[in-house]
């Protein structure tokens, strides 16, 4: 499975999560691949749990970052390919910045749209202008 792929399923996890927050993520996660919707994959997994665990630093961020919205306000697309894509930045240093970006926003033109693309990749470039990873 490509990475692309994965991360496609690391945002649908963590979009499902935002609609189910009680439900525990492995449960998740185990519902699934018992449907078969998902591929097993560690890097995906990886991600979701890095995300989730680190949620407060990421929303705090995004918050910071998406001036004029507050986090319950934003589309739960947007805030979920937010999620993930400040998690490789901040949290997975073998994945560029920029392909982190770029994913993101493509991620959020086959789920939500241009203008919600627009939304993320300001944000996310904003974030990296003022908190430079790549050197």
């Amino acid at each position: 499975m490509t990475r692309t792929k994965e991360r496609e399923q690391a945002f649908i996890m963590l979009f499902e999560k935002a609609f189910n927050n009680d439900v525990d993520i492995d449960e998740l996660f185990s519902y699934a691949y018992e449907t078969e919707s998902f591929e097993k994959s560690e890097f995906c997994e990886a991600l979701v749990k890095t995300a989730l665990e680190n949620l407060e630093t990421i929303d705090g961020i995004i918050e910071k970052y998406s001036i004029g919205w507050k986090l319950n306000r934003l589309p739960k697309v947007s805030l979920s390919v937010l999620r993930l894509a400040l998690c490789e930045i901040i949290y997975v240093d073998s994945i560029p910045d920029s392909v982190s970006v770029n994913e993101a926003v493509e991620l959020t033109k086959t789920y939500a749209g241009i203008q919600d693309s627009s939304f993320v990749n300001g944000i996310l470039g904003t974030y990296l202008r003022e908190n430079k990873k790549d050197e």
